[in-house]
């Protein structure tokens, strides 16, 4: 099953790191999200390997139990390091992905992956706040960056915060300003959504290069 892993690298000339991208629940590697991402990312010379989790090759809408996620996610990992073997590696991913990233990191580190990167980490179920997903993030032994909007629905920011702060200096929450869990934002917010992805994308480049500075 891993064999036939469907994978999309952007790596630009230069690049100083690499970030496994994992795809959410609802949406593949291919997305316009996921692209945009990958596409912003090349721009600040970091490079990008997104992965097609099982459920998703087979044209299920049902996401896979954790630990056919988790291999999924080490498969991933481990054809980064083949592909881009000189660059720092950074793993996470939107929604379910980042959280399928996080879970098989706190099972078992994932080799030479420096730090995660979650891109609207999904708390609790919508309609049902709660911290249990959160739980597993103490066994995390690297740095990470939470990417959430003010308005996600998965992650109510109040209970985001209380499960950020203890895990100390090893956790960055940046906050978005009025975007929902795939990041869009209401005309009446003065921004668009090119607008809110250019600010994660700066986010997410700045803080890898503070890791990688150490």
């Amino acid at each position: 099953m891993m064999r036939a892993m469907q994978t999309l690298l952007k790596s630009p000339p230069g690049a100083d790191a690499g970030y496994v991208f994992a795809h959410g629940a609802g949406a593949g590697m291919d997305h316009e999200f996921m692209e945009a991402i990958a596409t912003g990312l090349a721009e600040r010379r970091i490079a990008t390997l997104r992965f097609q989790f099982p459920f998703m090759e087979q044209g299920s809408k049902r996401p896979d139990p954790p630990a056919v996620a988790q291999a999924a996610v080490r498969a991933a990992v481990a054809q980064a390091a083949q592909r881009m073997p000189d660059l720092p590696l950074f793993a996470g991913g939107k929604s379910f992905g980042g959280r399928m990233t996080s879970q098989a990191q706190a099972a078992q580190p994932l080799p030479g992956v420096r730090g995660l990167v979650f891109v609207g980490f999904p708390l609790h179920p919508a309609g049902k706040p709660g911290v249990e997903r959160a739980k597993h993030l103490a066994q995390v032994d690297v740095t990470m960056l939470f990417l959430q909007g003010t308005r996600d629905a998965l992650a109510e920011l109040d209970l985001m915060r209380a499960a950020v702060d203890p895990l100390g200096h090893r956790a960055t929450l940046h906050v978005v300003d009025g975007a929902d869990h795939a990041f869009h934002v209401l005309v009446r917010s003065g921004r668009n959504d090119a607008q809110v992805r250019e600010e994660l994308l700066d986010a997410m480049a700045a803080w890898m290069r503070q890791v990688m500075a150490g």
